[in-house]
């Protein structure tokens, strides 16, 4: 399925996490930057996508983990949601809240999808400057291990 307006009327809740790896994995740069283009798609996928953070985190391997992570999403970090870990715990809320991050993490839409569905290195995104690391540099190498990242 690589059809953008297949995609706008795709039911994302009924969509398993390997489905929407995959489904990322067929799409095109170009597709993909049409996607992000549908601001009402857009946030629809965003969403669904922290929507599932809570249910793919992976408490045995945070360990004793307090933190917030605070993900600055879109050409501009315009789209802002956070993940706060703490007591083997996992909740994930929209916009900007008072708490101070242990980490921030911004990069383009493109490579936040291809990065949550197991598509892209989040090494190779940092070290290619897609991926801008701002905080404990050693939480943001870690969290990988604290999600259930699906493969296409």
């Amino acid at each position: 399925m690589t059809d953008t307006a297949g995609l706008a009327d795709l039911d994302f809740t009924a969509v398993t996490p390997q489905e929407f790896a995959r489904i990322v994995k067929s799409l095109s740069t170009k597709e993909m930057k049409e996607i992000v283009q549908d601001a009402e798609l857009r946030v629809r996928i965003l969403r669904e996508v922290f929507a599932r953070m809570e249910s793919r985190f992976r408490p045995e391997n945070a360990g004793r983990t307090s933190a917030v992570i605070r993900w600055k999403v879109g050409a501009d970090g315009d789209c802002v949601f956070e993940t706060a870990i703490e007591q083997g715990v996992c909740t994930v809320t929209e916009g900007r809240s008072e708490a101070t991050p242990k980490v921030t993490l911004v990069l383009g839409d493109t490579e936040f999808l291809n990065l949550v569905s197991g598509n892209a290195n989040p090494i190779t995104l940092f070290f290619s400057r897609r991926l801008k690391v701002v905080g404990d540099l050693t939480l943001a190498a870690r969290l990988t291990h604290y999600f259930d990242i699906p493969k296409a």
